[in-house]
């Protein structure tokens, strides 16, 4: 299973990416970067991290 990455315009000098799943799901939505180079390290940093990501659950046990 891969991920598809958008890129889209946000305005007119900004740009931010969506992440989708297989089945068109909208898994993630970045904010905006200035610059396509700066997207393409968003997206890169995305890709790094999320394999190897840890879990935490921050909900309240008590609530």
């Amino acid at each position: 299973m891969s991920g598809i990455f958008e890129i889209l315009a946000a305005g007119e000098q900004s740009f931010r990416f969506r992440l989708k799943a297989d089945d068109g799901t909208v898994v993630a939505v970045s904010p905006k970067f200035p610059d396509i180079a700066a997207l393409v390290a968003g997206i890169n940093a995305v890709r790094e991290n999320a394999a190897t990501g840890f879990v935490v659950d921050r909900r309240s046990l008590g609530a």
